[in-house]
């Protein structure tokens, strides 16, 4: 029987709070998880500095990978079932595509680093190009497993992530306005954080989800449950992936990287506290080993060493980071953004470096956005399928999606130390510098004042 063919003797699951069960059929994908890569993500949270927020978000991107692929799996069975292809190019699901599917879901996120998008931003890695290489790179596990379905199969798993595979339907499934990474991570996400702004009905979406020749659409009658997905994705980016506090604590673990990057590059890091598995990356020659070597509990515990650096600046952010002690923020806009110079120097006056004390943050997000070739990354619209089968863009048929189509949604923040807003200064001479600065606080915002 050939590998791609080959499935278990029985079936294994794997238990899960969101899905209840996840279905493992395929050798290759058991493989897979078994893999020391796919093992990593078990020790990289999925939502980073969240979980200072919201106590419960201790999930890791493990549990998320393998729940998009069980939508991705669920989305196939249904396909197979209702939809498959009866003649080429009539736009049904050719279940030949099942495995690749599957696959590229499975391993999504495998190359996501620790604290991800704070961890790329200081040292420019990208982890969509490392996903990429980890899948190609004879040296990983993931490769050689990839390599036993075929001697081309990682390329092609590797090209549904560059979304330059050649089947919509597939790419779609696992990157668009509405697919099976951002299903499982809304549900994910808000079971973990306690909150239910991203509920949304799951089967619904499923049940209405059909392939056609240019992707994957959804019948009209659908619609609402898509509307509730749509508005389920715009409360969670509000209330909880735009949170100030997470950000605030996103702010401090990157300046407290910086802070780490710029003593080593001035060689003034303290021997004991050098960090030998980031070197490569202080000094940006990285190999792919280097890379999946780290994780979280990696970084945490050089922090736990900056603790007793020499440095104040390095000693401070680690334990402000490790003992969750945000910094305080503001909502900027542009009447008020040329007041920061302004503060940066009173925090300057009261004892803080304003570079690494002071950030100012923006987060947007546009909760739906229809189709605009001219963007730089245009977005693939959400069709809904009339009876009959003519496609109709999603805006166009919600009076409710409409109104938040091209919306942006988010705030931009001034970040500076809680210090800053004390009413009781540790001595007479911080005490007028707080008050002169406290005066351009108003409520959550930056204010000229009187």
């Amino acid at each position: 029987m050939a590998y791609r063919q080959q499935l278990l003797p029985m079936e294994k699951v794997f238990r899960d709070p969101v899905h209840d069960y996840i279905y493992i059929q395929h050798q290759v994908i058991l493989d897979l998880i078994n893999t020391s890569e796919f093992q990593r993500l078990r020790r990289i949270k999925q939502l980073g500095t969240t979980s200072l927020t919201f106590h419960g978000a201790e999930h890791s991107r493990f549990g998320h990978c393998l729940g998009v692929y069980e939508i991705t799996r669920r989305i196939c069975d249904n396909f197979e079932r209702n939809y498959p292809t009866q003649a080429p190019g009539d736009g049904g699901w050719d279940d030949h595509e099942r495995l690749v599917a599957l696959c590229a879901a499975l391993l999504h996120d495998i190359g996501h680093g620790p604290y991800s998008h704070t961890f790329e931003h200081i040292f420019h890695t990208d982890h969509e190009a490392l996903t990429v290489q980890i899948l190609t790179s004879p040296e990983t596990e993931v490769n050689q497993v990839l390599q036993q379905v075929s001697p081309d199969f990682p390329a092609q798993v590797a090209a549904v992530i560059q979304k330059t595979y050649p089947n919509p339907q597939v790419v779609q499934m696992i990157s668009s306005q509405i697919d099976a990474d951002r299903m499982d991570y809304l549900l994910r996400d808000s079971y973990f954080t306690g909150t239910n702004y991203g509920n949304f009905d799951l089967t619904r979406i499923l049940r209405v989800m059909k392939p056609y020749q240019g992707g994957i659409t959804f019948a009209m009658e659908g619609m609402h449950a898509v509307e509730d997905y749509i508005v389920s994705r715009f409360q969670m980016y509000m209330q909880v992936y735009f949170h100030p506090v997470s950000r605030s604590m996103e702010v401090i673990l990157d300046r407290l990287l910086e802070r780490a990057n710029d003593l080593y590059q001035s060689h003034a890091v303290d021997a004991e506290a050098t960090p030998v598995m980031l070197l490569p990356f202080f000094n940006n020659d990285f190999t792919l080993h280097d890379y999946l070597r780290l994780d979280d509990g990696v970084l945490n515990t050089y922090f736990s060493h900056w603790r007793d650096s020499r440095d104040q600046i390095l000693a401070d952010l680690a334990t402000r980071f490790l003992d969750r002690r945000p910094l305080k923020s503001a909502r900027v806009d542009e009447t008020t953004q040329p007041l920061i110079p302004a503060l940066q120097k009173l925090i300057e006056q009261a004892g803080f470096d304003a570079h690494y004390y002071t950030d100012t943050n923006d987060s947007y997000d546009l909760p739906y956005d229809a189709y605009d070739p001219k963007m730089k990354k245009p977005r693939t619209q959400i069709e809904l399928q009339q009876k009959d089968g003519s496609l109709l863009e999603l805006s166009t048929v919600s009076d409710l999606v409409r109104a938040i189509t091209g919306k942006v949604s988010g705030d931009q923040r001034f970040f500076f130390p809680k210090e800053m807003l004390s009413e009781n200064a540790e001595s007479d001479l911080f005490k007028p510098i707080y008050q002169e600065f406290q005066q351009y606080i108003l409520n959550d915002r930056l204010v000229v004042p009187h």
